[in-house]
This record gives C-alpha cells, sequence and structure tokens, in this order.
C-alpha cells in the first residue's frame, strides 16, 4: 500500500523524475496535509491568497473563472493527478485566478509555501519541473495571444476560448452576452450570432440563454485549419 501511495505521489509534475530516496527524505522534513472533499465542495475560491501548492491526487473538478469586468463566467473541468495554479504562489498577483469545486470525491495534498522555499527548492529536480512548468505555460500563452484577434470571426472566437482555458481539450461553458463577445473579439454581433449558429448545426456546441456549451473543444480547435 505504501508503494502504491509513493507511485501516485511521484506521478505528480512537480515531482516527476524525483527518486523515492528523496521523496522519502522530502517526507520528513516538509508537512504535508491530506485533504478530502465531497461533490460539491469548494477546493480554491477565485481571488483567495495562493499560499500553498495543492495537488489533486485523484477526482475531477470543475473550474469556473469569472470575469465580471468583461462581464462573462468560463466553466471547465479539471482532472487528476494536477496541481491547481502553480504559477500563482509567485510574481505581483499571489491569488488564484479562478474557483475550484470538487465534482466527484476529490483528494487533494497541500504543502505550504514556506517550506517550498526552504526545502523543495533544494532539490534540482524539483526546480527544473517547476521551471519547465511555468517556462511552458507562459510560451503557451504568448503564442495564443498572437493569434487573439486574427482571422475571420470563427477564429477570433475559438482563439478567445483557447486563450482563457486552462486546457486545449475537454467540455467547456461559457455565460457571455453576444453583444459583450463581439465586443471583446472585435467584431460584430451579427457576425458572432452567424458563427454560434453554425458551430449548432454543425453539432459542436449547444447554445442557450447567453450561454453555450461545447462536448469537446478540441473538435472545435480542429475548424482553425480548416477552411469556412
Amino acid at each position: 500500500m505504501e508503494l502504491t501511495m509513493y507511485d501516485k505521489l511521484l506521478q505528480l509534475p512537480l515531482f516527476q523524475g524525483m527518486s523515492k530516496f528523496d521523496f522519502t527524505d522530502i517526507l520528513e522534513k516538509v508537512k504535508i496535509h491530506f485533504n478530502k472533499y465531497e461533490p460539491g465542495s469548494c477546493v480554491v475560491k477565485q481571488d483567495s491568497p495562493c499560499d500553498q501548492l495543492i495537488f489533486v491526487l485523484d477526482g475531477d473538478v470543475q473550474i469556473e473563472s469569472n470575469d465580471p469586468s468583461h462581464k462573462y463566467t468560463l466553466w471547465e473541468n479539471f482532472k487528476s493527478p494536477n496541481v491547481i495554479e502553480p504559477y500563482s504562489l509567485f510574481g505581483m498577483r499571489t491569488y488564484y485566478t479562478a474557483s475550484y469545486t470538487a465534482l466527484t470525491e476529490v483528494n487533494t495534498l497541500h504543502i505550504e509555501k514556506s517550506y517550498i522555499l526552504n526545502e523543495l527548492c533544494r532539490y534540482e529536480v524539483f526546480n527544473l519541473n517547476y521551471l519547465n512548468m511555468l517556462s511552458n505555460r507562459g510560451q503557451v500563452i504568448y503564442n495564443k495571444l498572437w493569434n487573439a484577434h486574427i482571422g475571420k470571426t470563427r477564429d477570433k472566437i475559438i482563439n478567445f476560448l483557447l486563450l482563457r482555458c486552462m486546457t486545449p481539450y475537454g467540455p467547456k461553458k461559457l455565460s457571455i452576452r453576444m453583444e459583450d463577445l463581439a465586443r471583446l473579439i472585435d467584431d460584430t454581433r451579427i457576425n458572432v450570432s452567424n458563427v454560434l449558429n453554425d458551430l449548432q448545426k454543425r453539432g459542436l456546441i449547444q447554445l442557450g440563454r447567453r450561454t453555450f456549451s461545447i462536448p469537446e473543444l478540441r473538435d472545435v480547435v480542429q475548424l482553425l485549419s480548416q477552411k469556412e
């Protein structure tokens, strides 16, 4: 049973490649908290201080990103094993950018920032994993920004989603008025309406009142390389 737990922990993004000897050493020095969340429980609240790393060991989590200034809310799913917003632990704004709610029974591991700075940063593998994770995220977002307002209306809507979603796949739901979406992508409401209705006819999205759901974002993203 102990080996099974070790194997699960070593699959976590920031510990991959670390030896069991090093990880045993970490467990002896670092204070680790394990929490369990029932379905519907809040794991993290948007805009709360990020003063720890939270690893999702198993279970599914829903992400809710609310942007009141631009009048939209985006929902997507988050699968384990994974870590919640490691990029929010450092920088100018150390607050969570979204809320995370358990969809199933979820088990998490929590490590406070002080232990990360004083203990975990002494391990080269951990530092490299953290640096690669932050660098990859920065490079991906940089590439996305180049395409934010490029192309026809359909391309701009897809790029709007890609820029804001944490994963480029899986189900998504966006709550926004067509007027606000058109303004954010620098287009017209009629163009946005026509594209969304076309995507619904193709079976790629489901339109609701001021919302639209995407069963699989990857299917929509494939349209970027196709002509209308």
